[in-house]
């Protein structure tokens, strides 16, 4: 059966004319006349029997039904460049997954042992996206997605299993340059010690500090103030710079740690509820995914990780 999908080359020309609202600069990027890109475009629309574009003063705009389709394509056409490109550097042998990853995780505990999995599976490439949500994955290109949430949130999202990794635990952690200038020894605060130092909140977090004081059994009236990040890398430069006191698993500091930039404030950890999760959807993994699966698993064993 003849599948009904217009020509590549129309759709690019299309693409390419709807982000830049030209025709011209669609040629010129593309290396075609303008004749030939609204010769594309006019066939395309025939395909469709839909207007793309509206004739305006000062070029082309998208209908409606344009800017719709625009969106679909665009992203189909960079997964077809993207798995081009794979096919082309890795000579049909290995594969390749794209990954949506909360940010920090990503970049602070996952990317730095890559070398250790291109060491095992050399033919094996990962693209990272950000994404800090539930998504269905049949209306995406992710292949596996690393999530921190709780088990609940977790079990929430349909359609899914979910291997949980890592504990996000969490340790009071500042500068040891910072405690100096507060008159205070380098580490091994007491928590009641930390009640009225000024500490650094994060938005997504934002009863963190209270637990905290809360578990430790500490009476803290000023638990919730101070300034506020998005992100645990926003607090982990802020602590560094010597801004507080922030609240950080240690798993996302080990560069700090390791160097010295940070230390533990207070020696005592919050066992949280919240995880590191790689999350697949409900069906059999190809190889190349059950590859990534093991050695992750193994990755985050070695740092006492807890299965599901």
């Amino acid at each position: 059966m003849r599948r009904k999908i217009p020509s590549t080359q129309a759709l690019a020309c299309f693409e390419a004319a709807a982000r830049h609202e030209s025709y011209t600069r669609a040629a010129q990027e593309l290396a075609l006349t303008q004749s030939a890109v609204s010769r594309q475009i006019t066939a395309l629309e025939a395909f469709l029997g839909v207007a793309l574009f509206r004739r305006t003063r000062h070029g082309v705009a998208l209908t409606p039904a344009g800017a719709n389709y625009w969106r679909q394509v665009a992203r189909r056409l960079q997964g077809l460049e993207r798995d081009t490109l794979d096919v082309m550097a890795r000579q049909s042998h290995g594969g390749s997954l794209v990954l949506a990853a909360v940010p920090t995780f990503a970049t602070r505990w996952l990317i730095p042992r890559l070398p250790q999995l291109a060491q095992r599976y050399p033919d094996l490439v990962v693209h990272i996206e950000t994404s800090t949500r539930p998504f269905l994955f049949a209306e995406t290109e992710f292949d596996a997605a690393l999530y921190a949430g709780t088990p609940e949130q977790v079990a929430n999202w349909p359609g899914v299993r979910a291997l949980r990794l890592l504990s996000e635990d969490v340790l009071p952690v500042c500068s040891p340059a910072w405690l100096r200038a507060q008159g205070l020894p380098p580490q091994g605060l007491e928590p009641q010690a930390l009640a009225g130092l000024p500490l650094l909140q994060q938005s997504t977090r934002p009863y963190g500090w209270r637990q905290w004081f809360d578990a430790m059994g500490v009476e803290a009236p000023a638990a919730m103030e101070g300034p506020r990040y998005e992100l645990f890398s926003m607090l982990a430069v802020a602590a560094t710079c010597g801004l507080g006191l922030a609240l950080m698993p240690p798993l996302l500091i080990e560069a700090e740690l390791a160097r010295g930039e940070l230390v533990a404030a207070c020696p005592r950890p919050l066992h949280g509820e919240r995880g590191y999760y790689l999350v697949t959807p409900v069906q059999d993994d190809p190889p190349v995914l059950h590859a990534f699966r093991d050695w992750l698993r193994e990755a985050a064993a070695g740092e006492g990780a807890e299965g599901s």
